[in-house]
C-alpha cells in the first residue's frame, strides 16, 4: 500500500501526467511550494507543467501574482498573491515567536520600531530592493547601531516584516530576491479582528488533503506548523469533502472519489530538490517514498532526492557549471537497467529546463 499511496501522491501534485498547464497552476493547486533554493524551486514547480519553462513562474512572481515570502514552518515559499494574506494570519501565531525571539535578543523594542519604520520607508521611495541594500540603509539611518546591523540580522528582520504583513517580494533583479512593501505587491490586508480563523483552518484542510493526499492529520500539522486540535477542528469542517481510509495504524485522507493509479505513472523518474514538496510536503507519513526500508533514516546527507516509480533510491546533488548540469546520484540499493534510464530521462529533462546538456553519474 506504501507503494499506492506514494503513486497517488505524485498524481496529485502533477508529477505524472496529466500535469498542470501552467505554473500559476502548480501553485494555486499545492497552495504553497518550497522555495528556499529559487534556482531548484523553480524546477519543483516547472516539473510539474506540461511546458517546463522558467519564464513562467518569474513572470508570476515579477508581476505579484506569486509571492516568495517565509509563510509556514517557517521558511521561503511560493504562494498566490490571493492566498498569502489568510495564510500568514493562520500560521502567523506559530511562528512569529521564534522569529521574535531572535530580534529580542539583539534590539530593543524601540530600535526595532525605529528600524521597521526605516525599511518601510525606504521600500515605499523605492520598491524592490535588495537585502545587502535594506542593510546599507538602514545602518546609514542609524549609525549608532550599525554594528547590530549583521546581514543575519536584516535577514530575521525581514521574516518578522512579512509575517506582519508589512513587507513582501518584489521583482528580482537579475536572479536575486528583493523586497517591497505589502501594500505594494498584495494590496490591503484582511484586518486581524476581522479574520475568521475557523474558517481559514476549514480551508488549509480541504486545500492540502486535496492537493497532497492521502496524507494524515500529523502530516498537515507538521507542513503548516499548527497544532493537531487545529488541524482537526479545520478537518471536522470539511470532512463531508474529503474520503479517507485507514493504513499502518494511520487515517490517511484524500479528495473523495480518487483510487489509487492503476501501475506507475508517467514520466516514472524524477530528480528533486531534498525540499520537494514530496518529501519535506509529509513528516509522519514521508516514508511511504521507501516501501523497502532501505533508506537511512538519520539526517540527510544528500541535498537532493532520486525516485522512480515513487520510490526514493538514490540521493542526489546537482553540480551547474556554463556549459552543462550533472546529477551525481548515491544510491541506496543497486540501481536496474529500467530504473537507471528512468533517472536519465529525469535527467535529460531537467537539463532542458536549465538549457544545458545533462548528465547522469551514478556512483
Amino acid at each position: 500500500m506504501d507503494v499506492d499511496i506514494a503513486r497517488w501522491r505524485l498524481s496529485n501534485q502533477r508529477l505524472t501526467v496529466p500535469h498542470a498547464k501552467s505554473a500559476a497552476e502548480v501553485v494555486d493547486t499545492l497552495l504553497a511550494v518550497q522555495a528556499e533554493n529559487p534556482s531548484q524551486s523553480a524546477w519543483a514547480v516547472a516539473a510539474r507543467t506540461d511546458s517546463p519553462d522558467p519564464a513562467d513562474l518569474a513572470g508570476l512572481i515579477a508581476s505579484g501574482e506569486v509571492v516568495r515570502t517565509h509563510v509556514l514552518r517557517p521558511t521561503w515559499h511560493y504562494v498566490a498573491r490571493a492566498d498569502i494574506d489568510w495564510l500568514l494570519a493562520l500560521t502567523k501565531p506559530r511562528i512569529d515567536p521564534v522569529i521574535d525571539s531572535q530580534l529580542r535578543g539583539d534590539l530593543t523594542d524601540r530600535e526595532l520600531d525605529r528600524i521597521t519604520t526605516a525599511v518601510l520607508d525606504l521600500l515605499t521611495a523605492t520598491p524592490d530592493r535588495t537585502r545587502d541594500e535594506v542593510a546599507e540603509m538602514v545602518r546609514d539611518r542609524l549609525p549608532a547601531k550599525a554594528d547590530k546591523i549583521t546581514g543575519h540580522l536584516v535577514m530575521v528582520l525581514m521574516a518578522h516584516l512579512e509575517l506582519d504583513r508589512l513587507v513582501s517580494s518584489g521583482r528580482p533583479r537579475e536572479g536575486e530576491h528583493t523586497y517591497a512593501t505589502y501594500a505594494d505587491r498584495v494590496g490591503t490586508r484582511v484586518d486581524p479582528d476581522g479574520f475568521d480563523r475557523e474558517d481559514a483552518l476549514a480551508r488549509i484542510a480541504l486545500r492540502y488533503f486535496t492537493s497532497h493526499g492521502p496524507a494524515t492529520v500529523k502530516d498537515l500539522a507538521y507542513w503548516a506548523t499548527l497544532m493537531i486540535t487545529d488541524v482537526r477542528r479545520g478537518l471536522a469542517a470539511v470532512e463531508d469533502q474529503l474520503a479517507s481510509f485507514d493504513h499502518d495504524g494511520r487515517t490517511f485522507w484524500h479528495a473523495p472519489g480518487e483510487e489509487p493509479p492503476d501501475g506507475p505513472g508517467q514520466p516514472d523518474g524524477h530528480l528533486l530538490q531534498l525540499l520537494d514538496e514530496m518529501y519535506r510536503g509529509y513528516q509522519d507519513s514521508r516514508w511511504v517514498l521507501d516501501a523497502e526500508g532501505v533508506v537511512p533514516r538519520q539526517r540527510e546527507t544528500a541535498i537532493g532526492i532520486g525516485l522512480v516509480d515513487g520510490q526514493l533510491v538514490a540521493g542526489m546533488k546537482r553540480v551547474l557549471d556554463p556549459s552543462r548540469v550533472r546529477f551525481d546520484l548515491t544510491p541506496h540499493r543497486p540501481l536496474s537497467a529500467a530504473e537507471r534510464r528512468a533517472l536519465e530521462d529525469a535527467a535529460s529533462r531537467y537539463g532542458t529546463f536549465l538549457g544545458r546538456p545533462a548528465e547522469l553519474v551514478v556512483s
